[in-house]
């Protein structure tokens, strides 16, 4: 069984993680960013014991250990952070992604700087300038900054390190805490907009992979699963480089969810059949006016979606919502390298020199959204009042929840 390698022109460096364990004999590969190759495995018996991403102390630390998502399915790798540089280069090749795990990585990064007493405010500006689309990333940075900011305040240079580094620590821990609380939450909100034997069609990766919690759309996918309410689960392969394919598919395996992955070419006739019955994603911001930006492809779902008349549900935290960010039109869309396009793995699929246009995500207008579910409940109408209003906690758009 070969590793797909993702290759992007982000990566600095190469990670040594050898020899390969397959998936099939459950191992778990750990290794250093910056360090021979120099492997240990271990038995990984439940899905439960795999993180995304985990915080070491001394001895073994100060260091963030993230489950490397660009090898997933194949292999389940461990990467070692010992740095921020480190970290930068695995959140921009994306072995850790999803906005909320972006926003928890993120601010481990500020607790990491201020534990190995580095330049804190410098590694928060490159954790928040790592990419740009993401809401969280810039938000976990800036919450971990403050918090640090605020310790060392008149303190002296011993007792200012110390207590920065505890606070800067304690606020990670706080952000990771309130997203597993929200994703839960997403989760028992969505579920209202879920009817019996649903066949739900769902684009890119929003599962535990990206969150503290079992993640946002996924959450809710979770929750009508165990409800008995889902028939089918309809993952998008996500091109190009396939998140539905090698990490939904892989969730949806884990946790016993029935699916079957589709070409993303394929979601209009599979709605024209009448097969789906509700498209629910993620988001990576939100802005002010209610646009939405996520993983390329959300788009041509939400305009197939009204041509269909399917309901079209955006699935986020309140953190992902970018309220200095008026319009979709303002919202900075990451654009990657051509080789992501121009191969699948490490296989070329194209010429050599092929040039390619590579947005990573695309605007959904919201007019195309019938509803946003975050943690205070469901905004529907998604209008730029009901928005604010839920920002501010006064519960607009959150009466009784009918389904869809």
């Amino acid at each position: 069984m070969h590793v797909m390698k993702l290759h992007n022109h982000y990566e600095p460096e190469r990670t040594s993680l050898v020899p390969i364990e397959s998936l099939a004999a459950g191992r778990v590969l750990r290794g250093c960013a910056r360090s021979p190759a120099r492997v240990q495995t271990q038995e990984m018996t439940t899905a439960s014991t795999l993180a995304p991403l985990r915080w070491l102390d001394p001895p073994e630390g100060p260091a963030i250990e993230l489950l490397d998502q660009t090898r997933l399915p194949v292999v389940e790798a461990i990467l070692t952070c010992r740095d921020v540089p480190q970290l930068v280069g695995a959140i921009r090749r994306l072995a850790v992604r999803g906005a909320p795990m972006l926003g928890v990585a993120a601010a481990y990064g500020v607790a990491l700087a201020a534990a190995r007493d580095d330049d804190v405010p410098a590694a928060a500006a490159a954790i928040a300038r790592a990419r740009p689309t993401a809401a969280n990333l810039a938000w976990g940075a800036d919450r971990a900054l403050d918090a640090w900011r605020s310790a060392v305040a008149g303190s002296s240079p011993v007792s200012g390190k110390i207590a920065g580094a505890q606070a800067a620590l304690a606020e990670a821990k706080a952000i990771a805490a309130a997203d597993a609380a929200a994703s839960a939450a997403i989760a028992a909100h969505g579920l209202d907009m879920v009817r019996p034997s649903a066949r739900i069609l769902t684009h890119c990766n929003t599962g535990s992979l990206v969150s503290a919690g079992e993640g946002t759309a996924f959450a809710v996918i979770l929750a009508a699963h165990r409800a008995g309410r889902l028939e089918m689960l309809w993952v998008d392969e996500t091109r190009p480089l396939l998140q539905g394919a090698r990490l939904t598919a892989w969730e949806a395996g884990r946790s016993g969810v029935p699916h079957k992955l589709i070409t993303d070419n394929a979601a209009a006739s599979l709605m024209a059949s009448g097969q789906v019955d509700l498209i629910i994603t993620g988001a990576d911001r939100i802005a002010a006016d209610g646009s939405v930006a996520n993983k390329v492809g959300t788009y041509g779902l939400a305009v197939l979606a009204r041509h269909h008349d399917v309901p079209f549900v955006v699935a986020a935290p309140m953190s992902t919502v970018d309220f200095s960010t008026p319009d979709g039109a303002s919202i900075e869309v990451e654009f990657r390298a051509d080789e992501e396009v121009a191969t699948v793995g490490s296989q070329p699929v194209a010429p050599a020199g092929t040039a390619a246009w590579n947005p990573a995500f695309d605007v959904t207008p919201p007019s195309l959204v019938t509803a946003i579910v975050t943690e205070r409940g469901l905004i529907k109408p998604v209008t730029a009042g009901n928005l604010r209003d839920q920002g501010a906690g006064t519960g607009a758009g959150m009466g009784p929840q009918a389904a869809l």
